[in-house]
């Protein structure tokens, strides 16, 4: 796979005098992104190979490069005495730890200030970058060192591209074949790489669930040193279980508790949750009212980073089209750029001969710049009541903006009295001008 959208966003960014961070769940394509497509592009522009320094920081033989003293001496000596543009890729930059420095004296260093006591590779980078000639590169897996504090902790010099599994119109590409037929294995298998690329179902399978297990439970139970693994493996399960679905800390404390019978801890919970974020296998979408022009902080949707993953956790049980569905659009949003958050429209109506107001759910209100699209994901709209109850909040927006409705299945864009379109989710996942 050429990935040639992410692609165009590095080579955009190039020479643009910002540390490239290249973020994403593990497994999910980056370094083969930064050390294959790009590395080769910038070979085939002619960039001598002897100018392009690359290093794989979770390869055991680089362990001491971990270290950001030695990191930043190992680099410092292998550009020495070169000239013209410089570039140097970095792979799962997270491993490098910090290290307290020698030079200066904690006791002379207010508490508040600890963290300036620390050498860390963000250091060593943005030294490196000062350099007219240089540009940097490097790809990570733990948003927490990273994505959150890209702009903070690269002092304004940072600048991330999300790398995400691949999207349908990428899986198809891939595999070939009936649209339909991709459309229900991507369903099933869902992005990640190679099991795209894994030809035996069975050997698919069992890679994905090995990958969960053996990859990030464990990656993440050790890096965040979780003492109650049994609840944390709890609360994937419950999260994997309803995705896209309304919840919360305590919604979710309450739910195992009733299944654990043990005493389990809001904050407890939350902290999981962000556990789980920050190694990208959930991504957040907030709700937002759209008459009042305001966010509520709870509760809120997560969604799977990749179906396949989350189908592999629950052993391909609860595999419900429309949950699916939904998150596979939302992905292919987040994937294409755009901010998403779930729409909340207050709708009044009159019952028992009092008036009383209800909230009505948009699935998504999709933004980018001034741009807004408001989205109904409905897998079978079935009955001209379920049209109907789709349709409701989208008429109560009361302004301008584009309304569509994606239901299952290969239906051909259209738009109704209302100005409503309406489209099937495959013609939607493949054609990113339907936003336009």
């Amino acid at each position: 796979m050429k990935r040639d959208k992410y692609l165009k966003r590095l080579l955009k960014r190039r020479g643009n005098g910002q540390i490239k961070v290249i973020t994403g769940i593990r497994r999910c394509g980056k370094s083969y992104l930064l050390f294959k497509l790009f590395l080769n592009r910038l070979i085939e522009e002619g960039v001598p190979e002897g100018n392009i320094v690359s290093l794989a920081l979770d390869n055991d033989e680089n362990e001491a490069l971990r270290d950001p003293r030695e990191l930043g001496a190992f680099l410092r000596e292998r550009i020495a005495g070169l000239s013209g543009q410089i570039y140097i890729l970095l792979d799962e930059i997270q491993y490098c730890h910090k290290v307290k420095s020698d030079s200066v004296d904690a006791s002379a260093v207010a508490p508040e200030d600890h963290d300036s006591l620390y050498l860390t590779f963000y250091d060593v980078l943005n030294g490196l970058q000062r350099r007219d000639n240089i540009d940097i590169y490097v790809t990570g897996s733990n948003s927490k060192m990273l994505s959150d504090d890209v702009l903070t902790i690269f002092r304004g010099r940072g600048d991330e591209v999300r790398v995400h599994p691949f999207s349908f119109s990428e899986y198809l590409a891939s595999v070939g074949g009936d649209r339909s037929v991709a459309f229900s294995d991507y369903m099933t298998f869902g992005g990640m790489p190679l099991a795209v690329l894994e030809e035996d179902e069975r050997e698919r399978r069992d890679y994905l669930v090995r990958l969960y297990k053996m990859v990030y439970v464990k990656d993440i139970l050790e890096h965040n040193r979780i003492e109650q693994p049994w609840l944390f493996e709890r609360v994937l399960d419950v999260l994997s279980s309803s995705v896209g679905s309304l919840t919360n800390p305590t919604k979710l404390a309450n739910t195992i508790r009733s299944v654990a019978e043990k005493p389990v801890g809001r904050n407890t919970v939350d902290s999981y949750v962000a556990c789980l974020r920050q190694a990208y296998l959930f991504n957040e979408a907030k709700r937002y009212d759209v008459k009042g022009k305001k966010y509520f902080e709870t509760p809120y949707k997560l969604y799977a980073e990749d179906v396949g993953l989350r189908n592999a956790r629950l052993n391909w049980r609860q595999q419900e089209q429309t949950h699916l569905m939904e998150n596979v659009i939302f992905n292919e949003l987040v994937s294409r750029g755009y901010s998403v958050d779930v729409g909340v429209v207050p709708i009044e109506i009159r019952k028992d001969g009092r008036r009383e107001t209800r909230q009505h759910e948009i699935d998504f209100i999709v933004n980018r710049g001034f741009s807004r699209t408001y989205i109904q994901s409905s897998f079978a709209l079935g009955t001209s009541e379920k049209e109907g109850q789709e349709r409701l909040p989208l008429r109560h927006c009361r302004d301008a903006f584009r309304k569509i409705i994606v239901t299952g299945g290969s239906e051909k864009l259209w738009q109704d009295e209302e100005g409503i379109v309406h489209v099937g989710v495959i013609p939607f996942l493949l054609d990113e001008s339907i936003l336009d």
